[in-house]
């Protein structure tokens, strides 16, 4: 009388093992995001998606020599790496001993191998320099979006519980 019949046992185990194989895929990493945090709080102003070889830019105006300058990354897994300068003149912060290509007046830097691989980018946006994120072809305001705060840019995988919450 006390006995459960074995389909229960076996249908039981079944509903068991499938919801812990939703629960371990709910939670597994798989969507690549471009994370925009504060420094001090670890609170997010942005996230983004992205694909491995997104690019991903600031674009800003020196402090010194109140030119353009746009520094280029690309996503590869969950670095970014540095692939691209521009900038219209010399000044602290900016290569002075690599080959650079004049282009309409723009200084081009493409290294030959990458200048940096980051886990996280740190950048203090500035008012007076107009920090501008760009992602892809998405372009965010980093001063009016952060309200000038340091912030750490990074990339990191949501999981499907995530993407959906």
């Amino acid at each position: 009388m006390g006995r459960v019949p074995r389909p229960n046992v076996l249908a039981a185990l079944l509903v068991a093992a499938v919801l812990i194989l939703v629960a371990v895929a709910a939670t597994v990493p798989i969507e690549p995001v471009l994370v925009v945090e504060d420094v001090e709080t670890g609170d997010r102003y942005l996230t983004t998606p992205v694909d491995d070889g997104s690019t991903v830019a600031l674009e800003y105006t020196h402090s010194v020599e109140k030119s353009r300058v746009y520094d280029e990354y690309r996503v590869d897994d969950r670095t970014l790496v540095n692939t691209r300068m521009e900038f219209e003149s010399y000044g602290w912060g900016l290569p002075s001993r690599v080959d650079v290509t004049n282009v309409n007046g723009t200084l081009v830097y493409e290294p030959p191998e990458p200048i940096a691989e980051l886990r996280s980018l740190s950048v203090s946006p500035g008012r007076v320099a107009g920090h501008t994120l760009i992602v892809d072809d998405r372009r965010y305001d980093l001063v009016e979006a952060t309200n000038a705060s340091d912030v750490h840019i990074r990339v990191e995988r949501r999981s499907l519980l995530e993407i959906i919450s």
